[in-house]
């Protein structure tokens, strides 16, 4: 590291106090609201996130508005319908259509092949839906009043993973490293900082350490399917379900640690001589295993007693509505399934409520907290706003699809 360039640290400065009481807030407003004001507490919800993380001593900004993406949501809706209308009408030329109540084993075999080509059919639009709500985060995100952005390219991502996809799946996630590099150097390299383009470095090679885990778990899972195959079945499936374990510890360890890579070779460069900006960042895995497990065991233990409480209650209240002795009205049970129904929307509001707090935010934490930048002398100064972007559906198909995910 030259002496020109400035090493600066990105933190996140929230707690579970302080996220707590909006995110139950905002889960039960959308609950009373039939779903309706989810759009409106997501945006509140990364506004308070974004604010959270800082770059040094400047907060990022999420300038994203409900409105916007519960309109985006009903563009996707409208969207979705169209296109999953003309995928149902192609298969019915074909002879495949969804039956409702199937009789015979050709009719579930139709309603199986029906309800699995639509949702084959659907993949192209999640990729596409991935993409674009990362494009739409980046587009609603400031950093010392300048915009980030990305370019409009989903198309050309969504066909780029149903190839890598494909071949990692043929190869038992050998190749996965290869996908998880393209797909991100694609996202990476449409993507800018006002008048600085971000650059992906490094090569997918450098991704097989953090891969060796998973590896190893694979290894098992074949040893094991081998033994099986023998006519071992009590020392093959210890060894599968030991292979198992180790893979899914693997793939968490693997997601990690190709983080922390493709972090770290990562740049920002301005247009002219000006040195370019990099970032550094060695999160451990172990760590976030660990942040994971905590959170679960914290989370499964509040809700159980949420759980004990709310729904004990309903049935105290059910069976005052039913009484104890005669037939109940038909009113008298519609108003049970209404209650339960409430409180079942309730119990996920809260459960999703502590998984937020106790799982998604810590791990983001200390994600966040592992990444430095190295800020040249200079560059901040030659750096200016850029075009606002146009064009992005706010979301739009990822929440259509239940894929936005927390933040």
């Amino acid at each position: 590291m030259t002496a020109d360039v400035q090493p600066v640290q990105v933190t996140y400065r929230a707690d579970a106090a302080a996220l707590f009481p909006l995110a139950l807030g905002t889960g039960l407003l959308s609950v009373v609201t039939l779903g309706i004001y989810r759009f409106w507490a997501k945006a509140r919800i990364r506004r308070f996130v974004w604010s959270q993380i800082r770059v040094g001593d400047d907060a990022l900004e999420f300038t994203g508005t409900g409105l916007e993406m519960f309109l985006g949501f009903l563009l996707a809706v409208v969207v979705l319908a169209v296109y999953l209308a003309g995928i149902q009408l192609l298969l019915f030329f074909f002879g495949i259509r969804f039956i409702f109540a199937p009789e015979t084993p050709l009719e579930e075999a139709m309603q199986a092949g029906s309800i699995g080509l639509s949702f084959l059919a659907a993949v192209p639009l999640m990729l596409v839906a991935l993409y674009r709500a990362r494009r739409y985060r980046m587009n609603r995100t400031r950093l010392r009043g300048i915009r980030f952005g990305m370019e409009n390219a989903g198309l050309g991502y969504m066909i780029r993973a149903l190839v890598y996809g494909v071949l990692a799946v043929v190869s038992l996630g050998i190749l996965w490293p290869l996908m998880t590099y393209r797909l991100e150097a694609y996202m990476t390299d449409r993507s800018h900082w006002g008048s600085a383009r971000f650059r992906q470095g490094g090569a997918w090679g450098g991704l097989y350490a953090a891969l060796r885990p998973y590896l190893i778990g694979l290894g098992f899972l074949l040893v094991g399917a081998v033994f099986l195959a023998l006519g071992e079945a009590w020392f093959g499936g210890v060894v599968v379900a030991m292979g198992t374990i180790w893979a899914l510890f693997g793939m968490a360890l693997y997601q990690t640690r190709a983080f922390g890579y493709l972090t770290s070779h990562k740049s920002l460069i301005l247009p002219g001589p000006a040195a370019p900006m990099h970032f550094g960042a060695a999160p451990r895995g172990g760590r976030v295993i660990w942040l994971y497990i905590k959170g679960g065991f914290i989370v499964l233990l509040l809700a159980s007693v949420a759980s004990g409480m709310l729904f004990g209650a309903v049935g105290m209240m059910s069976a005052q509505i039913l009484g104890f002795g005669g037939e109940p009205s038909a009113f008298a049970i519609a108003e049970v399934a209404v209650i339960g129904a409430v409180a079942y929307l309730v119990f996920l509001s809260v459960f999703g409520t502590l998984s937020l707090v106790f799982i998604s935010q810590p791990i983001l934490g200390y994600l966040a907290g592992s990444v430095q930048v190295f800020v040249p002398t200079g560059f901040l100064d030659a750096l200016h706003q850029a075009r606002a972007e146009v064009g992005a559906d706010a979301d739009g198909f990822a929440d259509a699809l239940d894929i936005g995910g927390a933040f």
